[in-house]
């Protein structure tokens, strides 16, 4: 074997090498600028959960809070308006998906792009489109009080927690029908021509054919909205509902209203782990949605 064969691997060795130092290199300025911006600030909530008013390193702001009353509900309050909010969305969105993939209509092309344009409008947007109609003094209200002459309208609802959901269901839908217009749209057609030839009702179909290629789809989407929903500030706050607290305004209240800031620091980083589980399980059912 001549020396130059025996070289070879030793080159190719070494230019590997060389190429995969290069790449670190150009990786590290944005890991470093992402740990500057974000992993530095978490670390920095991370450490003031520890450090509680009387100073030192405690684990008492973990005690404190979660032997409150305000958490306990906040927590439960988070927990169920998420979990009502995405069973919403599944529902309603699986529904206009249906009717915008399978049922022929004029401008069903542009409800579908529209969806995308929806996708970008800021959460409280939705929430002051609501309050003009169905507020206090909007216009349903405004419309029934000129009617009737009564002093108040029936419309109430958008300052119960029930309001709250209805904003969540109405802004995160979208969210669950851009995976299941995707999803339709790689349904082979034939398959429904023919069971409908064969006798098949329309619901039997949905539930035999589309139902299940549009399964994985529902479950990236429900995951993500429950994600979204967990962390919902802006809606919370703008229909101003009375008694609903979830844990990123009770993160608010204590940082703004009552200054304890390990307090809003354990509730954020508890918001945060919470988050971060579920957006795991987002990841991985998106992957298998993918496979």
């Amino acid at each position: 074997m001549t020396s130059a064969a025996i070289g070879a691997p030793a080159m190719r060795g070494a230019l590997k090498s060389r190429r995969s130092m290069g790449g670190w290199v150009w990786a590290l300025p944005p890991v470093a600028g992402l740990a500057l911006v974000f992993l530095y600030p978490l670390f920095l909530v991370v450490q003031q959960s520890f450090r509680p008013d009387s100073g030192g390193t405690s684990v008492q702001p973990y005690r404190d809070v979660f032997a409150s009353e305000a958490f306990r509900e906040a927590l439960g309050t988070t927990v169920w308006l998420a979990a009502g909010s995405t069973a919403g969305c599944l529902v309603l969105g699986f529904a206009l998906a249906l009717v915008i993939a399978f049922v022929p209509f004029p401008g069903g092309k542009a409800v579908a792009k529209f969806i995308d344009v929806f996708l970008s409008f800021p959460s409280f947007l939705i929430t002051l489109a609501l309050l003009f109609v169905y507020g206090q003094v909007g216009m349903a209200n405004g419309l029934w009080t000129d009617v009737t002459g009564a002093a108040t309208g029936p419309f109430q609802f958008l300052s119960t927690p029930w309001g709250v959901l209805l904003a969540e269901i109405t802004y995160f839908t979208p969210f669950v029908m851009r995976p299941l217009l995707a999803a339709f749209s790689q349904i082979d057609t034939a398959q429904l021509e023919v069971a409908s030839s064969l006798g098949a009702r329309p619901w039997r179909i949905v539930r035999q054919i589309v139902l299940p290629e549009a399964l994985p789809a529902l479950a990236a989407g429900g995951s993500l909205v429950l994600v979204m929903c967990l962390n919902e500030f802006g809606i919370v706050l703008f229909t101003g509902a009375k008694g609903v607290t979830t844990l990123p305004m009770l993160v608010y209240g204590k940082a703004i209203l009552e200054s304890d800031y390990p307090g809003a620091c354990v509730v954020a980083v508890v918001n945060v782990l919470i988050s971060v589980g579920l957006y795991g399980v987002y990841r991985a059912v998106s992957r298998r949605a993918g496979a």
